[in-house]
């Protein structure tokens, strides 16, 4: 089956996260604590350990640029100094960067508009196994949740 086409049940628990520039770190964050048993962070906590995975996703970056360089946006040092930012949002390449940097999987899903379906999109990570994933559901418009699984 392919990646597109496969789905997970749509009852699955979704945690809102606020929409402040960090919605993917704190959703990646939440699901990691949620993946090792921790309780979920508070939402000052959330912000803490998003700002923290930030730092160590750009300077994750800077590790590997041979290998990152090319599909970044623009000018690497730009998009580093920028990524830094609070506000700065994140997408595929961050999500990339977090399962190396948390050496967990990362599942990205999205609803489908048909059949109300939640549809996997992206899949990272997969090399530190693929059970048991960090589950963030991206709402197509630069927005992520966590799904509680």
């Amino acid at each position: 089956m392919l990646q597109s086409e496969r789905s997970l049940r749509s009852n699955l628990p979704i945690t809102r996260i606020p929409g402040d520039g960090r919605c993917l770190f704190r959703s990646v964050v939440y699901g990691a604590c949620l993946r090792t048993g921790e309780p979920p962070p508070s939402h000052t906590k959330q912000r803490e350990l998003a700002d923290e995975l930030r730092a160590k996703v750009v300077d994750e970056f800077i590790k590997r640029r041979a290998d990152t360089e090319w599909f970044l946006e623009g000018d690497f040092n730009t998009y580093t100094i920028q990524m830094r930012k609070p506000q700065a949002w994140g997408g595929e390449p961050e999500l990339l960067m977090s399962s190396h940097v948390l050496q967990m999987p990362i599942t990205v899903v999205m609803q489908d508009t048909n059949s109300n379906n939640l549809k996997i999109i992206a899949e990272y990570g997969q090399e530190y196994g693929k059970e048991n994933p960090v589950r963030v559901i991206y709402d197509g418009y630069g927005h992520y949740d966590v799904i509680q699984s």
